[in-house]
């Protein structure tokens, strides 16, 4: 593909959620800082809500990743699933042995008496649950109920729930106003600010990069404006876009991302906005009403533009 082209080792921008190209933008950083805090600090239920393609789930591995060391942890990627099977699967991830035949106690007793033994030694444990907006009713249930075991002093388990804003509407009905009640902090994960774009392209290009003389300017300010237009600032349709940028300068023998190459990317992808052409971007700036009123040059204006990575 393209990566001898731009001497790079691995794909820069993939949708995968990599820690490794984790990027602490101001809303991933602010959600960041509130998980740790709340979680050290012992608290049992957390909520982290964010559009689709923002980084939920790559900042739910990037917690796990930082709290290894210091929490037992155990991560459910999908939790529609029945309440049974909730449990089955968090006893699993924290190695509660069972024994033949299965009950919904069985379970819960071993699940409490290998929390109480965590608790003893001085371990605390995380359970962090991804697309949390897909769980049941009666699965928020039992999730309420794990939170019910504690001690004295802490709780046995704190629990992380990930989710499109779809969760928030589903915390919100009556019949579970119990658990709502129990989210001590909750923390939104928006989009990208344009300003932090360029930042985030330079970022993932020097992890991915090969060796120290890897360019990881191929996007200049104006793409990356480009870009931060055309995706909205959702971080997975800026990698999309990039990696369609990146293929199209490396079949063109071109080795900067240009405007055109984003707004071809944009023709191709469903979703997201095309670039003004250096057109619209003239009269958008006022220099077309300029131009009409003797105030400007239009032959310098444009070849400005153009300087500028425009049509």
């Amino acid at each position: 593909m393209y990566l001898r082209h731009f001497s790079l080792r691995e794909v820069p921008f993939s949708i995968t959620p990599d820690t490794a190209f984790f990027y602490p933008h101001a809303g991933a950083q602010a959600a960041l800082n509130t998980l740790l805090v709340a979680l050290r600090n012992g608290e049992g239920f957390l909520k982290i809500v964010g559009e689709v393609g923002c980084g939920k789930t790559v900042l739910c591995r990037q917690i796990l990743n930082t709290l290894q060391g210091e929490f037992v942890t155990a991560y459910i990627p999908n939790p529609d699933m029945g309440a049974d099977d909730l449990l089955m699967t968090l006893a699993r991830e924290l190695n509660v042995k069972l024994t033949p035949p299965l009950s919904r106690h069985q379970v819960l007793t071993g699940l409490q008496e290998v929390l109480l033994g965590h608790a003893t030694v001085g371990r605390r444990v995380l359970v962090c649950i991804d697309e949390a907006q897909a769980t049941r009713m009666a699965t928020l249930e039992s999730l309420r109920l794990l939170s019910n075991l504690e001690t004295e002093k802490q709780k046995l388990i704190q629990i992380v729930l990930f989710g499109q804003p779809e969760l928030d509407a589903l915390l919100s009905r009556p019949q579970i106003r119990q658990l709502l009640q129990r989210i001590t902090f909750s923390e939104y994960l928006g989009k990208m600010a344009a300003h932090s774009l360029q930042a985030y392209l330079e970022h993932r290009l020097s992890v991915a990069a090969n060796d120290l003389h890897t360019d990881v300017k191929l996007f200049d300010q104006h793409t990356a404006q480009a870009l931060a237009q055309a995706s909205g600032g959702v971080p997975r349709l800026v990698n999309i876009l990039a990696h369609k940028c990146l293929m199209l300068a490396y079949g063109e023998n071109e080795h900067r991302v240009n405007v055109r190459h984003v707004r071809l990317a944009a023709q191709d992808t469903p979703g997201v906005q095309r670039p003004p052409s250096w057109w619209q971007r003239w009269r958008t700036r006022g220099l077309f009403t300029k131009v009409q009123a003797g105030m400007t040059e239009p032959t310098g204006a444009l070849e400005t533009q153009r300087a500028g990575g425009g049509a």
